[in-house]
Parts: structure tokens; sequence; C-alpha cells
């Protein structure tokens, strides 16, 4: 599948600034969730630094608490113990300079906006702007994403994936120190999920901004990070950190054929299809 972002000139005005990645910590983050049933541990601690503009990629087993350490670092739930950080400021539940990408592009676009009113949503509120000084400020976002000739398309008009390049292009038009994203590309089929990670990567080099994926998908993970922090089973812990090491740029085919890539693959996978008995060899088998 053609990516029609790419082979274009880079969009001009406000773009050519970029965006400057923030550094994000968190430290000792818990989440007890409480129910009829009693508590129920989520995370135990986890602690975890990602630099300005690292591809930082989170796995681990399905339940584990992915989503949930993600969610907190964007202030969408409250932890139970631990803060986080964004530079040197307290950010624990006021998400500020972060954006959130969420599974089902479909919810996160609002229906009754065409395209380009879904971009501006971003920025509309914040900044004040002639329509038609918004309306550029879009178009060089949509440019991005290559989707210029959709801006008056609504979103039931559009694909899958043409949606969530709506959600990228709003995500970025908020110019982020931090894009967060929850299993973005797990809802669209196998093509276009590989097209949209090599936008996403394409995006991420011109703009540097600083960039967390929770993904259940150990290739996209090695393929898009420049580390991968692996989760244990509930309640989480952090088992271990794995540079990637892999040359930049990332190459569709090529990259995910080397021996390096087959390498780092069979070591998560390894990692994450132990049994509970095992996992934790596999994690002193890391460190050793």
């Amino acid at each position: 599948m053609v990516n029609p972002a790419r082979g274009q000139p880079s969009p001009t005005g406000i773009l050519s600034s970029g965006m400057a990645g923030g550094r994000v910590r968190i430290e000792a983050i818990a989440k007890v969730f409480t129910g009829i049933g009693g508590h129920v541990p989520a995370i135990q601690s986890v602690s975890l630094a990602v630099e300005p503009g690292e591809f930082l990629a989170i796995v681990g087993p399905s339940g584990c608490g992915k989503s949930t350490l993600l969610q907190i670092i964007a202030g969408l739930v409250q932890p139970t113990d631990g803060r986080v950080y964004l530079g040197e400021q307290d950010v624990t539940g006021q998400p500020a300079h972060m954006v959130y990408l969420f599974q089902q592009y479909s919810k996160s676009l609002l229906p009754w906006m065409n395209v380009a009113d879904n971009v501006m949503f971003a920025f509309r509120h914040r900044v004040s702007l002639s329509r038609s000084a918004a309306r550029d400020r879009c178009r060089e976002y949509l440019a991005m994403v290559g989707l210029s000739d959709f801006a008056d398309h609504y979103p039931w008009q559009l694909s899958g994936g043409m949606q969530q390049r709506v959600t990228i292009a709003r995500a970025l038009a908020a110019e982020p120190k931090v894009l967060l994203m929850d299993e973005p590309f797990s809802s669209v089929d196998a093509l276009t999920r590989i097209d949209l990670q090599s936008l996403i990567l394409d995006l991420w080099n011109e703009r540097r901004f600083t960039a967390v994926l929770v993904t259940h998908d150990v290739d996209e993970a090695v393929f898009l990070a420049d580390r991968v922090a692996v989760l244990s089973r509930r309640p989480a812990v952090l088992s271990e950190v794995i540079e990637t090491g892999l040359p930049r740029p990332r190459r569709t085919i090529e990259t995910r054929e080397s021996p390096a890539f087959l390498s780092l693959r069979h070591r998560l996978l390894q990692h994450l299809l132990a049994r509970p008995e095992e996992s934790h060899a596999v994690s002193r088998g890391a460190h050793c």
C-alpha cells in the first residue's frame, strides 16, 4: 500500500519550527482498583524515564496493566501511589503538553464535524486565529498525513485507515511534547497497519516529539521503538527494558527481515509467552 504522505514536499509555516519532545519520568507508579469483590492490584510499582524525542514501546501479557499505566501518564486515571513528571514539573493527573491517541479511532472523531473541523478542534480553543488562518494551519497537518483532498469529508465517508490518519493529524495539531499511543493501529487491516506504522515513524522523525506506545504486537514494538519496556503479569512490575539498537531510518521490509530484528523479536516472544514460573528465569537471563 502506498503512503500518499510520502514523496510530498514538507509543509511550511508553523511546521518548520518543529516540536520539542519532553522528558517523561514516572516514579513508583502503583494502581489498585477497588470494587465489589475487593481490592485488585493492577500495577505494583513501575519507575521509568523516557528521554526527550525518544520512541518507547511498552509490551506485556494481556491484562497486565499496560493501558492503565499509559492512562496514568496521560492523567486519565489517578495512580494509587507514585508520581508522573514532564521535565521537572509534576503533572500527575494534569496531562500538560501530552496527547493521547486512542485505539478506537471511530469513537475519537466527532461525526458531526468534517475532517478539517475535527483537526481544528485540537487548537481553535487555545489560540486566536481567524477562520482562514485556522484552515491554513489545518491543511498543513492534513498534508502531513496525506489527506489534503479530504478536508471537507466526514469521518463516515473515510476508510478506517484514513480515519486514523485524521486522529494522527489532530494529535499533531495540538503540538504535543509527548504523544501517547494506546494500540493505535490494532483496528485496521494488516497492510494499513504497516503503512500507518511507517507514517508515524516519518512524522516522529520530522517532529521529534517524545513517543510512548502501548502494543500487543511484538513486531510493531521492535520496528518502531528505540527501547521496549516489558511489564510482568499483573500486578505489573517492570521486568526489563530492551534497547533495540536497530539503525534508522527503519525500512518497512528490510528492517523486519534483518537478523537483529528477528533476534529481538525472539527474545521478546520468549519472555511474553513464558509460563509464570518460567518468566522469572527469562528475566534473570536477560540481565546476566
